[in-house]
């Protein structure tokens, strides 16, 4: 009993730290308005924002349905494409030579400079805000997923292969359970950066969503409204990221970080 108490107490801290920080925050930025004067259409006031938030709740969530879909399709895209590549690449020097160069190279390309070729090409609706999701999140999943088949002891596999296994039971036992947790580790990246990644399909050719909303918001100077939008954004993300590591936990709940939490909370 006295162990899940503990374990309880530990997970509350978990979630009471940040919103006392965040609390905090929202106390400072009101003060620095009141001691500054900064006047409203520079920067609205929290309490502004919460109204606005309580007023346009339905309509924020409207807006936020389309944007979290184009950021999960963005998301799976680049997992289900990442983590095959990233093998293929972790196995071959040759592959390696030839594909790892152009991955590197194609990420110093801004992607709101091809963002409107997504629009000519594909017109208004939701694919060029998923493509543009996938193109931010998939090269975390590569370097990860990379770094974690790469990380597997070489004597570990010159065991298992002494052992007669096969190349698929090589990959079920002992490559893919090393990279896990690097894998998780770019998916919880490119999650947030799958996030980015429709915001800016959506500020480029869109007609709803939360980018199309802070746009709009922008050019008519309401403030208000474009705060409430980015704290959506800023929720989206974190709800995404959260189950996310909820997922991490039960696919890998005998990794050092995993137990690391548990020793902490207990």
């Amino acid at each position: 009993m006295g162990g899940t108490e503990s374990t309880r107490a530990g997970r509350s801290l978990t979630w009471l730290r940040p919103l006392v920080f965040l609390v905090l925050l929202v106390v400072v930025w009101d003060l620095a308005i009141r001691v500054f004067r900064i006047p409203p259409y520079q920067v609205p006031a929290p309490e502004d924002v919460v109204i606005t938030l309580w007023r346009e709740w339905p309509m924020l969530l409207r807006e936020a349905w389309p944007t979290t879909v184009a950021t999960l399709w963005g998301f799976f895209l680049s997992a289900a494409f990442g983590i095959p590549v990233a093998m293929l690449i972790a196995g071959s020097k040759t592959v390696e030579s030839y594909i790892y160069p152009l991955l590197v190279f194609s990420q110093s390309i801004p992607k709101i400079a091809i963002a409107p070729l997504l629009v000519v090409w594909f017109g208004f609706g939701m694919l060029p805000k998923v493509l543009s999701a996938f193109m931010l999140g998939f090269f975390p999943v590569v370097v990860s997923a990379v770094q974690g088949f790469k990380s597997v002891e070489p004597d570990m596999m010159d065991l298992v292969r002494s052992m007669e296994a096969s190349r698929w039971q090589i990959f079920r036992m002992v490559s893919l359970p090393h990279a896990l947790p690097a894998i998780f580790s770019g998916l919880k990246i490119s999650i947030t950066l799958a996030v980015v990644g429709a915001v800016v399909g959506e500020f480029v050719g869109s007609n709803s969503g939360i980018g199309f909303l802070l746009q709009r918001s922008i050019g008519n100077f309401e403030l208000p409204t474009m705060f409430a939008a980015l704290i959506v954004l800023a929720m989206i993300g974190v709800i995404l990221f959260w189950l996310l590591d909820v997922v991490e936990r039960m696919a890998i709940p005998w990794h050092a970080s995993q137990r690391q939490d548990l020793i902490i909370a207990a």
